[in-house]
């Protein structure tokens, strides 16, 4: 509260043209401030999520690509991972393109 008293103080004093410049400074920290909060720190801690669930990738576990193939994880490697979509059927995947966890979820 004493900051905004001081900021009040200074722009009655120092005249209008360095007052609104202050004010037109104060505002843009506040409005990128804002942003950050809102925005750009939820979004951080989700990609930090999704990068430690595709860490954590095991043998057995069921997810989802990007592009919507449900499968198996036969085999982990550094950056791919074997799938099998089907009995007999395995694909090669980048860990990237996997987004989700299906192990839980009702299977239809």
């Amino acid at each position: 509260m004493k900051f905004i008293t001081f900021f009040l103080q200074a722009q009655a004093a120092g005249g209008s043209a360095q007052g609104s410049s202050m004010g037109f400074l104060l505002m843009i920290v506040l409005i990128f401030v804002v942003m950050w909060l809102f925005m750009i720190r939820p979004q951080q801690k989700k990609q930090k999520e999704i990068e430690q669930f595709r860490q954590g990738l095991k043998k057995g576990d069921k997810v989802v690509t990007i592009g919507g193939i449900y499968g198996t994880v036969v085999e982990v490697k550094d950056k791919t991972l074997i799938l099998e979509i089907d009995q007999n059927v395995k694909i090669k995947v980048d860990k990237s393109s996997v987004v989700n966890d299906f192990t839980d979820a009702q299977q239809s």
